[in-house]
């Protein structure tokens, strides 16, 4: 196995607590569908970043609601550049995986389609 990143982002429509925490799960729930990923254990580390207007809650506790009490996961704040994406939730997983780079699936919801529309799962 070899260690492989897999990127994803989503957009809310307001930054509240229960919105920030769903669609991390959202996001993160589709991650591990594509890549079939069905066990924590070939999960190394999670980052989740969100833009300055999203800190009503850390989006990593979806994670933790989802059973990932050993993986160690982070988060942090985007770089604030002028013009992007507003209310935009980012997550890096690293993962112990056989697939190729090639046959990652990333992922990109809502409004987040736009960031990658050069991904199929953008599409």
């Amino acid at each position: 196995m070899t260690i492989r990143g897999i990127r994803g982002a989503i957009t809310v429509d307001q930054d509240e607590p229960e919105q920030v925490r769903s669609a991390a799960r959202e996001l993160m729930e589709a991650i591990l569908s594509r890549n079939q990923i069905a066990d924590f254990d070939d999960v190394i580390s999670a980052v989740f970043t969100t833009t300055a207007d999203v800190c009503s809650a850390f989006p990593a506790e979806a994670a933790r609601a989802m059973g990932m009490h050993h993986v160690p996961l982070l988060c942090a704040q985007e770089i604030p550049v002028p013009g992007s994406m507003p209310r935009c939730i980012r997550i890096l997983l690293h993962v112990n995986s056989d697939r190729k780079p090639a046959e990652i699936e990333h992922v990109y919801l809502r409004d987040a389609e736009r960031l990658r529309p050069d991904l199929k799962s953008a599409q």
